[in-house]
């Protein structure tokens, strides 16, 4: 097809996965008029309508989700194609997308990054912090190299790494610090915060609670670990976090902190990327790296620091 071009494919593939103009356009770091112009040119190239645009949402034509399926792959092959000659180029460096969980990003990333720092000062890190559903369509989809989430994903395409184990910790009220834990099934009859819908996080609280498939009787939401501690110390309920959380996010909350008896609720943190990337074995050394700074601090950074950038 004369004219086709990667970028009106990147552009294209941006606007079906936003479903808005604006937010494609400002992902894309171009103007929505621009972006509107290059659909407009492969609806040309196409012969035929490939969204439908409605006044909030943008939908897709039967013609636009065959050509969506197309597009995601040419743009993953690509993306391989450049990790192949990075690949060949020794010890990694230029960009690395990596993907965080909200559960995890403001507690384990300082040490990734100071740890990859240390060791790889060429690396260029973009971080995208964001809960596993959303990691894992943007790892799949190639958006991002690598992400740590809580194990296990159990996707076939994709290479699980283990970096740790940690434990849950139960968090109440300060008047309550001494008081026997309760069981799972105690637990059932409190007030208990928790995450919203689609944090993994929420998922394994429940779990340990023994919800099942069930939602608890009384029970709040939070949109942050930090917000459900708060809740604690204002006396609305009590709740799960993990405890990596618990040095930052108790040090302004008047609540104490209990250890569940063995065995008690705990998670599994690991990295995962795709089977097929050419970086793999670069990746399994940076997967060693920061499985190595959740244990200690890294040696001193240097001269030279990894680039970081938020997305």
């Amino acid at each position: 097809m004369i004219g086709l071009t990667l970028k009106q494919l990147r552009y294209f593939e941006a606007l079906a996965r936003h479903r808005h103009f604006g937010r494609a356009a400002e992902d894309c770091a171009i103007s929505q008029p621009a972006l509107s112009l290059q659909i407009k040119e492969l609806e040309a190239m196409f012969g035929t309508a490939l969204v439908e645009r409605g006044p909030r949402e943008v939908r897709l034509t039967p013609m636009g989700e065959r050509l969506l399926t197309k597009a995601r792959h040419i743009l993953l092959e690509v993306e391989e194609l450049d990790d192949l000659v990075r690949a060949g180029k020794g010890p990694l460096a230029g960009r690395l997308r990596l993907g965080v969980i909200p559960t995890v990003a403001p507690y384990f990333l300082p040490s990734v990054i100071a740890a990859l720092s240390h060791r790889l000062p060429e690396l260029e890190l973009n971080l995208r912090e964001a809960v596993t559903q959303s990691l894992i369509a943007d790892l799949t989809e190639g958006r991002i190299d690598l992400a740590i989430v809580a194990l296990p994903i159990s996707e076939p395409s994709l290479t699980e790494f283990a970096l740790f184990k940690e434990d849950f910790v139960l968090v109440r009220q300060l008047a309550d610090a001494g008081k026997p834990v309760p069981s799972p099934a105690k637990l059932q009859t409190m007030r208990l915060l928790l995450l919203e819908e689609g944090h993994c996080f929420r998922d394994q609280a429940l779990s340990y609670c023994e919800f099942g498939d069930a939602r608890p009787g009384a029970f709040m939401e939070g949109s942050s670990l930090s917000t459900l501690v708060q809740m604690v110390g204002a006396g609305i309920g009590v709740t799960l976090i993990p405890e990596m959380a618990v040095e930052m996010e108790t040090r302004s909350a008047d609540v104490s902190i209990a250890r569940f008896p063995d065995p008690g609720p705990s998670r599994s943190i690991g990295m995962v990327w795709r089977k097929t990337n050419p970086l793999s074995d670069q990746l399994l050394q940076i997967a060693a790296i920061i499985r190595a700074s959740g244990t200690g601090a890294p040696g001193p950074a240097g001269d030279r620091a990894t680039t970081v950038a938020l997305t």
